[in-house]
C-alpha cells in the first residue's frame, strides 16, 4: 500500500477501502445468545454466495459450525426476517432448530450434523404456505412466530408451540401481528407482543400474558388498542415478566422524555395457586432509549442478572451505550470502550458476557469478557474482516457527534460528522472538503457510529460524511420520533438542510460540493431536499422512493398501513400523498441524480425509479440484477460506491469547468 507524501508530492496515494477490501471474505453477525456455556451467533459468508450458518464457541474455545453446509438459516416473514433459529443444549448435545431460506419449514441439527426435518415442508393442506419466524426455547419448548400465506394471497398470523414430534399447536390468533413469544420458567404463561394494522410495531403495540392451563386466558399488561404506546421485548425472570414500553412510568414529571425502558410485572398467586395477578414494579426509567425500531424479528436490548439487577443496550443523544441497573444503586454505565449492537449475554458457569462488537475505530467482532474489566481484558472470538496491513488509525475517520437547536418541535437535531481521515492511506484534502450527506431509511432508523465501508469509502477520499438522525429517527424518545408523523418528505428535507447549513456556517466543508444520498425511504428525502433546496450540487437514490401512491399498492403486508401515520390515511389522503411524491414535480428537480436499484427489490420494487428518471434529464439509473431491498452482495455495494463516486466527481469536474 503507497503511504501519502506531503502535500506538493505527485505520488499517487490508494484510499485503504479499496472495492478488493470489500469483496473479500467478510463475515456478518448478528443474534448472539448463550446456552449452558457455549456461545452462539449466526453468521453471514460472502465467500459462500452470502450463505447463513450459526456458529458456536465451546466451553473449551473451540468454534463450530452448528448448522450442516446445505442448510440457510433465514426467514422472510416481515421481508425483513430475523429471529429464525433458537438453541437449546440435552445434557450431551447442542441442537439448532432454524428456519430454512431455500427449503422452508423448520429444521434440526444436531451439533452441526445434518439437518432433519421438524415439521414437514413448507406447504401445507390446501396449498397454504408456512413461514416461521421469533423461535425461542424454554427448556426442550419450542414456541414461535408463524405465518400462514393462502393461495389467494392472504395472510394469518399466530403463535405456535412445535411438539418434537412435528406437530404444531396453535396458542394464539386473531391479531395482525405477533411478535417474541416467551413462555415462563415454569411453562405457565406465555408472554408475547402483539399489534393491529395500522400500525407499526414502534406506534401502538400491547403486551400480553396468556395462562397456558387456560384458567385465567389471555390478559393484557401494558399498551394495547387506543394506548399509543410502544411495547417491545418481554423476558423472564422467574416469576416477574419484564418488558421495555415508551409509555409514562406512574408519577413521572410533567416534562418527561417518553423513551422506551424497562417495565416489570410480579405474579402474585392466590392461596390456591390458581388465580395470578399481574402486580406492576416500579422501575426508575433509563437514561438512555432502551429499545430498537422492530423491522427484524430477534433483537434484544434488555436482559435479567441476578439479585434484580438488568443488562441493557440503549442509545444516548445518538451514541450507544450499555447500562447496568441494580434495585439498590440505580443506573450506571458499563463496559465503557465497548459497544454491542444487542444486549451483551451471560456466560453460564462465569463472570464472562458475550456480545457482538460495533465499535467506530475497528472491525466487528464476537467478544467476551466482563463487565468490569478493561479493554485489554475482552476477548475477540471471531472477527468480521481485518483492517489492510499498514492502516493506522489516523487512516479511520471517527464520529462527532453534533447537534442544531430546531424552531419547533421536539429538539435539538442530532447527527454525526466524520471529517476527512488524514492517515497516509487517504487522499489529501486541499481547502475545504466536499460534504456526502447520509439519510438513512425506516423513516425509524439511525445514523450508526460503527466503523462502516460507506463512510469510510468516503472520508479516506478527501470527502466529510454528515449521517443525520433527523426527526422521525429512533435513539432519542417517542416524541422525537413521533414528529415526522403526518410530515414525511418535509420535516425529514427541513432537518437534512439544517444540519448541513450548520456545518457550513462552523467553515467545516465546502458549500459549493455537497451532495446527498439516501436508501429506501431516504431516497425520498433525498429526491425533495435536491428539489426543495440549493444546498446539494448532486444526488442519489439507493432503492428509493419516488411515488408514494404506488406504494401503497405495491408494498408488502408489514408495512401496507405505515404510510397512513407518515403521510395521511389512505385513501382519504390521496391529495397529499400525490404533492409528497417527488413523481409528481419532476420539474423540481435539476440537479444531477443517479438512481441505483436491485430488479428483485420487494419492498420498493424497480418501477418506482424507472418512473422518475425517465423524466429527470441530468439523471442516470443502474439497475443491479438478483438485487432485493438493501444491497447485499459485496461486488454490488463495491461496484454501486465507485460508481456514485465516478458520478460526483464528474458534477464536481463540470461545476469547476
Amino acid at each position: 500500500m503507497t503511504a501519502r507524501r506531503s502535500s506538493g508530492s505527485s505520488s499517487v496515494v490508494h484510499p485503504w477501502v479499496t472495492p478488493a477490501l470489500m469483496t473479500r471474505k467478510t463475515r456478518n453477525f448478528a443474534e448472539i445468545r448463550a446456552v449452558e456455556g457455549w456461545v452462539l451467533w449466526q453468521e453471514s459468508r460472502p465467500d459462500e454466495q452470502g450463505r447463513s450458518v450459526i456458529v458456536g464457541r465451546a466451553p473449551d474455545g473451540s468454534l463450530h459450525d452448528l448448522t450442516p453446509p446445505d442448510a440457510q438459516p433465514g426467514t422472510e416473514m416481515h421481508v425483513y426476517g430475523g429471529g429464525a433459529w433458537a438453541a437449546m443444549y440435552d445434557g450431551a448435545a447442542i441442537h439448532v432448530v432454524f428456519s430454512d431460506r431455500k427449503r422452508g419449514g423448520l429444521w434440526r441439527s444436531v451439533q452441526g450434523g445434518e439437518a432433519q426435518p421438524v415439521c414437514g415442508a413448507a406447504y401445507g393442506e390446501g396449498g397454504i404456505a408456512y413461514s416461521y419466524a421469533d423461535l425461542a426455547f424454554q427448556g426442550e419448548r419450542l414456541v414461535c412466530v408463524r405465518e400462514a400465506e393462502h393461495p389467494d394471497g392472504v395472510i394469518h398470523a399466530e403463535l405456535v408451540e412445535v411438539m418434537p414430534s412435528g406437530v404444531v399447536c396453535s396458542l394464539q390468533s386473531g391479531a395482525d401481528f405477533y411478535m417474541a413469544p416467551r413462555l415462563s420458567p415454569d411453562g405457565r404463561f406465555l408472554a408475547f407482543i402483539a399489534w393491529q394494522n395500522p400500525h407499526m410495531p414502534w406506534t401502538e403495540t400491547g403486551l400480553y400474558v396468556q395462562d397456558l392451563t387456560g384458567a385465567q386466558g389471555t390478559m393484557c399488561l401494558a399498551g394495547g388498542a387506543g394506548q399509543a404506546c410502544s411495547v417491545m421485548g418481554p423476558f423472564w425472570a422467574g416469576e416477574r415478566l419484564y418488558a421495555l414500553s415508551d409509555g409514562v412510568p406512574e408519577h413521572a414529571a410533567a416534562d418527561y422524555n417518553r423513551h422506551w425502558t424497562p417495565i416489570a410485572f410480579e405474579a402474585k398467586a392466590d392461596a390456591a395457586g390458581e388465580e395470578v395477578t399481574w402486580q406492576p414494579q416500579p422501575l426508575p426509567p433509563a437514561p438512555a432509549e432502551i429499545g430498537l425500531p422492530a423491522w427484524v424479528f430477534g433483537q434484544s436490548c434488555c436482559a435479567a442478572l441476578p439479585e434484580g439487577q438488568l443488562l441493557a443496550r440503549g442509545v444516548r443523544h445518538g451514541v450507544p451505550v450499555t447500562l447496568l441497573y441494580h434495585p439498590q444503586t440505580g443506573w450506571k454505565d458499563v463496559l465503557i470502550g465497548a459497544v454491542p449492537d444487542d444486549v451483551p449475554v451471560p456466560v453460564e458457569g462465569g463472570r464472562d458476557f458475550a456480545w457482538l462488537n460495533s465499535p467506530p475505530d475497528a472491525p466487528p467482532c464476537v467478544m467476551m469478557g466482563s463487565l468490569e474489566s478493561e479493554i485489554e481484558g475482552r476477548i475477540c472470538v471471531r472477527q468480521a474482516w481485518a483492517l489492510p496491513d499498514g492502516v493506522t488509525p489516523a487512516d479511520i475517520a471517527v464520529p462527532e457527534t453534533v447537534s442544531f437547536p430546531v424552531e419547533e418541535g421536539p429538539g435539538p437535531l442530532y447527527a454525526q460528522f466524520y471529517r476527512p481521515a488524514q492517515g497516509p492511506h487517504c487522499e489529501a484534502v486541499q481547502g475545504k472538503p466536499p460534504l456526502v450527506v447520509i439519510v438513512h431509511g425506516g423513516p425509524t432508523g439511525q445514523a450508526r457510529t460503527d466503523l462502516s465501508f460507506k463512510v469510510q469509502w468516503w472520508t479516506c477520499r478527501g470527502f466529510a460524511v454528515l449521517d443525520v438522525n433527523y426527526r422521525g429517527s429512533t435513539g432519542f424518545g417517542r416524541a422525537y420520533r413521533a414528529a415526522l408523523d403526518g410530515r414525511w418528505g418535509v420535516l425529514d428535507v427541513q432537518d437534512c438542510c439544517r444540519a448541513v447549513q450548520g456545518v457550513v456556517d462552523k467553515g467545516w466543508v465546502d458549500p459549493q460540493r455537497c451532495v446527498i444520498r439516501g436508501s429506501s425511504a431516504g431516497g425520498l428525502t433525498v429526491l425533495s431536499a435536491l428539489a426543495h433546496s440549493s444546498l446539494f450540487v448532486a444526488g442519489t437514490s439507493l432503492y428509493g422512493v419516488t411515488d408514494l401512491r404506488g406504494l401503497v399498492a405495491e408494498t408488502h403486508r408489514f408495512e401496507a398501513c405505515y404510510l397512513d401515520g407518515l403521510i395521511a390515511p389512505w385513501p382519504e389522503g390521496e391529495a397529499v400523498y400525490r404533492a409528497r411524491s417527488p413523481l409528481s414535480w419532476p420539474e423540481a428537480i435539476t440537479a444531477p441524480v443517479l438512481f441505483l436499484h436491485g430488479d428483485a427489490d420487494r419492498v420498493v420494487p424497480l418501477s418506482q425509479a424507472e418512473a422518475l428518471q425517465s423524466q429527470l434529464p441530468a439523471s442516470s439509473l443502474h439497475i443491479y440484477q438478483g438485487e432485493g431491498h438493501g444491497f447485499r452482495s459485496a461486488e454490488v455495494i463495491a461496484e454501486s460506491l465507485e460508481r456514485e463516486l465516478a458520478f460526483y466527481r464528474d458534477v464536481f469536474a463540470q461545476a469547476a469547468a
